[in-house]
């Protein structure tokens, strides 16, 4: 399993308010689209988050976004170490993403960049 990097989870009250901010301080430009009701904008490292609460609510418990590879690797591999696989993996708009609960209970949002 190959982790390629990882992404800030950030929820913010008012996303576009966020967005120049984050675009500076960054150096680059925002990628913007909706998933689930909830709209968001990535930005370097990290990904601004905006929407209902209760959405927010269930998105402030995944610790962080990690950059795979292979989400089917990192399936077999989190599964062999005892992890718990709480969704996926499933297609996503750039690639496929799981959910995946660590022994030590903390969660992590897994994603690769597939066709």
């Amino acid at each position: 399993m190959e982790i390629l990097g990882a992404t800030l989870r950030v929820c913010v009250d008012d996303l576009e308010a966020a967005i120049p901010f984050y675009e500076r301080l960054a150096g680059g430009t925002a990628l913007r689209f909706e998933r689930g009701g909830v709209q968001v904008a990535a930005v370097g490292c990290f990904l601004l988050m905006s929407g209902p609460a209760a959405a927010l609510e269930l998105l402030r418990k995944v610790a962080a976004t990690i950059a795979v590879k292979d989400v089917e690797e990192t399936h077999r591999v989190l599964t062999e170490l005892g992890a718990d696989i709480i969704a996926g993996p499933l297609p996503t708009q750039v690639g496929r993403n799981l959910i995946a609960r660590h022994p030590d209970g903390t969660v992590y949002e897994y994603v690769d960049r597939g066709a």
